[in-house]
């Protein structure tokens, strides 16, 4: 899983990253462009980080399944 972190001071935000580094960069961010202030802001999870769709559900079982369905489609349409 994938964390993108974002200012709560301005609208800087992080790339997808692990949650150590993105941690690191956001507390980096508050201490060069907003000294004394405490990092704060939000944190958006839930990117895959391997490339997938990111939404969480499985999509390999679906597109099967949709597959089938195509392939059973066109076995009926003789």
């Amino acid at each position: 899983m994938a964390f993108r972190y974002w200012c709560g001071e301005c609208g800087f935000r992080t790339s997808w990253l692990g949650r150590s580094e993105g941690e690191r960069q956001q507390i980096e961010h508050y201490a060069r462009r907003h000294p004394g202030t405490p990092p704060g802001g939000h944190v958006e999870a839930g990117r895959s980080r391997d490339g997938g769709c990111g939404c969480g559900c499985g999509c390999l079982p679906l597109a099967v399944v949709a597959l089938l369905l195509l392939v059973l489609a066109a076995a009926c349409h003789r």
